[in-house]
């Protein structure tokens, strides 16, 4: 009876001990199971994480280049209102007679044989340059035996339809706008969107003062209006004539930095470059602009922008 009771004992014993291991078993699986999905979970949240600051990230560089455009924009407005500004007083401390207010600067050249005049309030009272005097046949002849309302005398008090005087500080009736003038017109068109009018004026302003220290500002305006129109484009859902508008925007803004290399445009141009050429989805070339612009220059406010943008693409 006791051995009975004895061998009954030692297989229960048995049993609950194998029990208790496959328990332990269990209990680690469960463990080993738990921590996998807490490592999955947590994995997930990061990458989530990860993909939402990207995205915020994006936005704010989105939201840095807007503002960059804006403020590049108002300051060529401040400077060139202020160049403007400076040429009216430079106009109006000349004390130059008026200038004809109908001139025809696209049909008319200087006058090269305009008599000078002795008296200089006499200014021109109608606004004709090319008119003729009544009884001569042809205004280029200035000679003294001309049968005109008032012969060539100095003397006289002021012809009544006689060719502008050229005196010192009066312009010729030729080119009467002033280069600022010009550059002004321009600007203004491409602040109201109408791009083609704005390309148009600058490249006008380029041929005829390739010289002029706004010259590199006028290139790229050229460039920021294909770059503005292929923006449009992208946003109206006209993808097909995005690409064509951002290669031409790349050509001109590349001609900034090839005849304005030190111009005050030439790191905004270089910055605006390497976005269209992101959209173009040419990285690596984008990376060696920006890389350009942060060598050369290194003081300029486009630099921590491309400083970001080439973080980007060397973490893709």
């Amino acid at each position: 009876m006791h051995d009975v009771t004895g061998t009954a004992s030692q297989d229960d014993l048995l049993q609950l001990r194998g029990e208790v291991v496959a328990a332990q078993q269990a209990a680690q699986r469960a463990r080993t199971e738990a921590e996998a999905a807490a490592t999955r979970a947590v994995d997930a949240r990061m990458r989530g994480q990860a993909a939402e600051g990207q995205r915020q990230l994006e936005a704010l560089n989105r939201r840095l280049d807007g503002l960059t455009t804006s403020l590049t924009e108002l300051t060529t407005r401040v400077d060139d209102l202020a160049s403007r500004l400076e040429a009216l007083n430079r106009q109006q401390r000349g004390a130059a007679p008026a200038v004809p207010r109908t001139a025809t600067p696209s049909t008319e050249t200087p006058p090269t044989t305009a008599t000078p005049s002795a008296t200089p309030s006499a200014a021109p009272s109608t606004a004709g340059p090319a008119t003729a005097r009544p009884a001569t046949p042809g205004p280029s002849t200035a000679g003294p035996s001309t049968t005109g309302p008032s012969t060539a005398a100095p003397s006289t008090a002021g012809p009544a339809t006689s060719q502008p005087q050229v005196t010192a500080g009066a312009r010729p009736s030729t080119n009467a706008l002033q280069p600022q003038d010009i550059y002004q017109a321009s600007y203004i068109d491409f602040s109201k969107g109408s791009y083609a009018l704005a390309m148009a004026g600058f490249a006008e302003f380029i041929r005829r003062f390739p010289d002029h220290p706004l010259a590199g500002n006028a290139q790229y305006w050229i460039g920021e209006s294909h770059f503005s129109i292929a923006r449009g484009y992208a946003n109206s859902g006209q993808t097909d004539k995005v690409g064509p508008e951002m290669e031409l925007a790349v050509q001109e803004f590349r001609k900034v930095i090839a005849n304005y290399p030190r111009g005050e445009k030439a790191p905004t141009a270089l910055y605006k470059e390497a976005l269209a050429l992101l959209e173009l989805k040419q990285p690596a070339v984008a990376q060696q602009r920006l890389e350009y612009l942060v060598s050369n220059f290194p003081q300029s406010e486009e630099t921590p922008l491309a400083r970001e943008r080439l973080a980007a693409l060397k973490t893709r």
